[in-house]
């Protein structure tokens, strides 16, 4: 029957929507497509000519690129000739020379393109020996070739300036081993002109991997010689700029007044990309392209130039967009209002015809809902009466619908009565509540019972929706339930307690063997000592040598096993709380760290007023761990920088943090930081034993708090820790 009522309801909307007048429609769509038509055919000519005049300057401004980009090349060629025309004053210059050569340049303001300007030797073996032992010699340090492996003819750079990390690391690259970087640089020695090289890294092996480009000039002893041969044999080497490509070009494209779009590839090595481009901010094929030629430095470029991105129909000044769209706006609204005027009587009808058939639906789904329901479900009038129940009530109960229309609904329920007795009203709102149903076949099962007020048809008795749910099977679980969970929440109990047991025998035995290590030590050491006091005579340099570091080895592993006492201690040890200035226990801290090294020059930051709740010598070595370990990490810096504060607050915690701008770590590695003996710097580099930050998280943890660092390599390192609050207090 519900089938058959739907189907029968949507050819009735059907055609009511099909009733809509069709007269009076021709007109307007005939004004409609006429006044669009003379408005496109104005607007498309006057966007031709605005297109002609776009490309017209589209050349223009591309051709201003162009010029240009060779005149910032150029610019940048006379930045290393002046290199070149140091060495006639000069048949080397040093080091010092070089730097104040380049300093007097100021490259990061007038060149940011220029990663720096350096120079490289023409040598043969001998005269990179002798280079070498010179170096050293004056003290400007060894000077390491890469990479490794003899060659007839080397060309390492030898200066690189300004002195920044990534240029200090690559002083020593044999440019000459490399083809891509020894073709240019033959080019220019045999050229007696400037080469640049096709697109390459930069600075190999070191932490700037940025492509970009090399541009070498030619170092002769004396005049420039005629010959290629002659210039082979007077070269002294060459002044070299490494320079980033897209820094350069960006910085020229900067200067346009459009947004263009720019590729760059070496046609003469298969049309490697030499500057990949930069998007023009918009989606789509462009407007406009062209390509140009530029031959520099021994390298032929191709220059691809683009537009923003074409914008169909629409594209144009705005003026001219204007104009479409007021056109094409007074068109619409000439034929809407004429629209507007045909659809009124057809939307009055499809409205009237809406609404009844919202209301038929209506009444079906509430009729479906209460038939096919799970639930069981009942109309109840003032008295409490059922005048209609669904199947599953029915089932419910022990009985049939039909049977039930009439019946008192709490006549079978426990201690039943009806609801009216009970103080509510159905026009109280929701109200549920349990009973217990005593069944035909005298099964008793729990139930839910939801009385929400229904309103009935005219005329009809109805006052109440009663929605009854069996809950029998659900009691009967959560029972289970709980008698399950209680049985948990022991065992739980029972391995925590065997658990802490376990810990304080496991602690018990490390602190047992750390002390009983300490004897046979104690014996190796003393043995050595007094070996190497009497029979030194007897025994030659090597052993003596053997002999020491028996002995370092042996104080090193007493200084270990001591380590593991302390630790075993912040475990074992029992809390007393108390109010701490952590301010002021910083500053003894740093107070200590300064008298043990008067030469270091460290500025230390230490927030005032800083306070906690927490142990007072667990706390004080908490803080003496962490700047400790700053201040021993910062040691390379020239000016070290260390810093403790606080940071958010949150309910029974407060944060702090100790900064610094040592040496820090890869952040891959932060996961090992804080378990023992884990060390992320060697032994020679920075000393240490890696217990220092294992004990810490142990004295942060038996307070209740977190700690955690973040890092970055060669930029220093901030641990983030949280202690109790000034005043709370927390069980151990």
């Amino acid at each position: 029957m519900l089938n058959a009522m739907s189907s029968q309801a949507s050819p009735s909307l059907t055609s009511a929507l099909l009733r809509a007048p069709t007269r009076g429609y021709a007109l307007p769509a005939l004004v409609l497509l006429s006044s669009l038509l003379l408005v496109f055919l104005y607007w498309r000519g006057a966007q031709q000519s605005e297109l002609r005049a776009a490309y017209a300057e589209f050349v223009s401004e591309t051709e201003g690129i162009t010029k240009l980009l060779r005149q910032r090349l150029l610019n940048y060629e006379l930045v290393i000739r002046g290199g070149v025309s140091l060495f006639a004053s000069v048949e080397r210059p040093s080091a010092a020379q070089w730097k104040d050569y380049v300093d007097g340049l100021d490259i990061d303001k007038h060149f940011p393109a220029l990663a720096g300007l350096g120079f490289v030797p023409y040598l043969d073996q001998g005269e990179l020996r002798a280079l070498q032992q010179a170096m050293r010699e004056t003290g400007e340090g060894p000077l390491v070739i890469r990479p490794e492996g003899v060659r007839n003819r080397y060309g390492p750079l030898l200066y690189l300036q300004p002195s920044i990390p990534s240029n200090r690391e690559a002083i020593g690259y044999d440019m000459f081993s490399e083809p891509a970087r020894k073709a240019a640089m033959a080019g220019a020695a045999e050229s007696g002109a400037a080469r640049m090289t096709q697109p390459v890294q930069l600075m190999p092996a070191t932490r700037w991997s940025a492509p970009g480009l090399m541009l070498y000039v030619p170092v002769y002893r004396g005049q420039t010689p005629k010959t290629v041969a002659q210039r082979w044999q007077a070269l002294q080497g060459w002044v070299c700029m490494p320079l980033d490509t897209r820094a350069f070009i960006d910085e020229i494209l900067r200067t346009t007044p459009g947004r263009i779009g720019l590729t760059i590839s070496d046609a003469a090595n298969n049309g490697q990309q030499v500057y990949p481009g930069v998007p023009t901010g918009d989606k789509g094929t462009p407007l406009f392209e062209r390509t140009t030629e530029l031959d520099v430095y021994g390298r032929h470029w191709q220059l691809h130039f683009s537009s923003e991105a074409q914008g169909g129909l629409l594209a144009g000044p705005p003026e001219l967009l204007a104009v479409l769209i007021i056109g094409v706006i007074a068109s619409l609204l000439l034929s809407g209002i004429t629209l507007a005027l045909a659809r009124t009587e057809s939307m009055a009808q499809l409205k009237a015809a809406q609404m009844s058939e919202s209301y038929r639906r209506s009444e079906l789904r509430f009729r479906n809902a209460m038939r096919y329901s799970a639930s069981g479900k009942a109309l109840l009038d003032h008295n409490g009466t059922i005048v209609e129940a669904n199947p599953s009530l029915a089932t419910i109960l022990g009985s049939t619908p039909e049977l039930l229309v009439g019946e008192l609904f709490t006549r079978r329920f426990v201690g039943g009565q009806d609801e009216v007795s009970d103080g509510w009203t159905p026009g109280q709102g929701v109200r549920r509540i349990m009973r217990r149903l005593h069944r035909m076949d005298g099964e008793v099962r729990d139930l839910q019972l939801t009385y929400a007020p229904v309103p009935g048809n005219i005329g009809q008795d109805v006052a109440s929706l009663v929605e009854v749910e069996d809950v029998t099977e659900r009691l009967r679980a959560q029972a289970q339930e709980q008698a399950l969970n209680r049985l948990l929440e022991a065992r739980v109990a029972m391995r925590t307690r065997e658990l802490t047991h376990a810990n304080q025998e496991l602690e018990s035995f490390a602190y047992s063997v750390s002390h009983d290590l300490r004897t046979p030590l104690r014996s190796i050491e003393g043995f050595s000592r007094l070996l190497a006091e009497r029979y030194s005579d007897r025994v030659d340099s090597e052993g003596r040598d053997y002999l020491a570091r028996v002995r370092n080895a042996a104080g090193r592993m007493d200084e270990l096993i001591e380590a593991l006492l302390r630790m075993s201690r912040v475990s074992r040890s029992t809390l007393t709380w108390a109010t701490l200035d952590l301010s002021l226990i910083a500053h003894d801290v740093i107070g200590e760290l300064r008298e043990a090294d008067p030469q270091r020059q460290a500025l230390v930051e230490i927030e005032p007023g800083l306070q906690a709740t927490g142990d007072a010598a667990l706390v004080r070595n908490l803080l003496q761990n962490l700047l400790d370990n700053a201040w021993k990490f910062t040691s390379g810096r020239e000016k070290a920088h260390i810093v403790f504060g606080r940071g958010a607050q949150h309910a029974e915690q407060v944060e702090f943090f100790i900064r610094d701008n040592g040496a820090g770590f890869s952040p891959e590695y932060a996961g090992k930081l804080f378990r023992p003996f884990q060390r992320l710097h060697s032994q020679q580099e920075f000393p240490g034993y890696g217990i220092g930050l294992a004990s810490v998280r142990r004295i942060i943890e038996r307070h209740g708090g977190t700690i955690r660092a973040e890092s970055k390599l060669g930029e220093g390192v901030t641990f983030w820790f949280t202690l109790p609050k000034k005043g709370a207090r927390t069980e151990d």
